[in-house]
């Protein structure tokens, strides 16, 4: 069982290359903002998992005070398949647990099979519902003004 802690200000880099090396980070998501907002505010977090010096798993945390969200669950390619993925999720949802929430919800896109299975085996399972979006700042901009 591998131990998960709070990302610390020296693990960023590793953790954004772990993002990309993963295939999870998109150009209009700029990860060090990401990264930033997570660690602001007391209803977020990113939990790593490092071995050797080298992070080799990550997931994002956050609630909104009724539900839980799960981001950037991520495993180095090399430490896929044993168990870290599942051990990420798990210290998330404890992690969100402490926090009094109740039910966790997540995104996966829809073309990624795998990661679908992923979370069907985990107990997590397709919701009867639409998520719609509208940007309100364009990438880019640092805020609302």
């Amino acid at each position: 069982m591998n131990t998960f802690r709070e990302i610390g200000d020296g693990d960023v880099e590793r953790v954004v290359k772990l993002w990309q090396d993963c295939g999870l980070t998109r150009p209009w998501n700029d990860p060090y903002k990401d990264i930033a907002f997570a660690r602001e505010g007391r209803h977020s977090t990113i939990l790593v998992c490092e071995e050797n010096s080298r992070i080799i798993a990550s997931v994002m945390a956050g609630h909104d005070g009724h539900r839980g969200m799960l981001y950037y669950v991520a495993v180095d390619p090399a430490h896929q398949r044993r168990g870290l993925g599942r051990q990420a999720v798990r210290a998330a949802e404890a992690w969100l647990g402490t926090q009094g929430v109740w039910k966790v919800n997540l995104l996966v896109r829809a073309e990624n099979e795998a990661v679908r299975g992923f979370y069907e085996a985990l107990g997590y399972e397709v919701n009867p519902v639409m998520c719609m979006a509208r940007r309100i700042v364009e990438p880019g901009q640092n805020s609302l003004s």
